[in-house]
């Protein structure tokens, strides 16, 4: 996608961050994907931590092939309750889907890239948040990133163009509501 004239400003690719402990932030990349396969432009996703859980996303996005694509580069959540994956396998995942993005960010065939839940691989330590810098440095002009999760690491933040914070004000999860199917995931 070229760079666009306007008429004052140029259009650029945008470094976007959703982040906070509230519901939404890979919602909120799913939905600007979904506003991106409107204009024909070609997506991916990779996910850094989510695992193989069947998550809505994945299915639907069949749907919308050729233009978008998720990649499950994450072993599950890191360090939870239930986690048995070892740390060196979190990492080693963490650090293919980095490599994966590099390459797909250089091919020229994406208009987006949601690196969804690299916040929380940053968070960790599955990833150094200087690997991602260098990263966001090599960004082409004209492709917008998304990272997605919580704990944005302050020096993204202030890499970013866009930055939302998602702020849990209610969530059922408090009153004993499980995850609800199509909603949660």
């Amino acid at each position: 996608m070229p760079i666009e004239k306007g008429s004052n400003k140029e259009t650029r690719g945008l470094i976007i961050i959703f982040t906070g402990d509230g519901k939404g932030k890979t919602t909120a990349a799913l939905g600007t994907a979904l506003r991106a396969v409107g204009f024909n432009f070609k997506v991916l996703m990779i996910q850094f931590v989510k695992g193989k859980y069947p998550y809505g996303e994945h299915t639907s996005v069949k749907r919308l092939t050729p233009h978008f694509e998720i990649i499950i580069k994450g072993k599950g959540y890191y360090k939870l309750p239930g986690d048995n994956t070892p740390e060196e396998e979190h990492k080693r995942a963490a650090h293919e889907g980095l490599a994966l993005v590099r390459e797909r960010m250089h091919s020229g065939d994406y208009h987006l890239i949601i690196l969804d839940e690299i916040n929380i691989a940053i968070h960790t330590g599955l990833l150094q948040v200087e690997e991602v810098l260098d990263l966001l440095k090599e960004k082409p002009p004209s492709l917008h990133l998304i990272l997605t999760g919580r704990n944005a690491h302050p020096e993204l933040i202030a890499k970013a163009d866009l930055v939302t914070e998602m702020k849990e004000i209610k969530h059922p999860f408090k009153e004993g509501v499980l995850a609800q199917k199509g909603i949660d995931f």
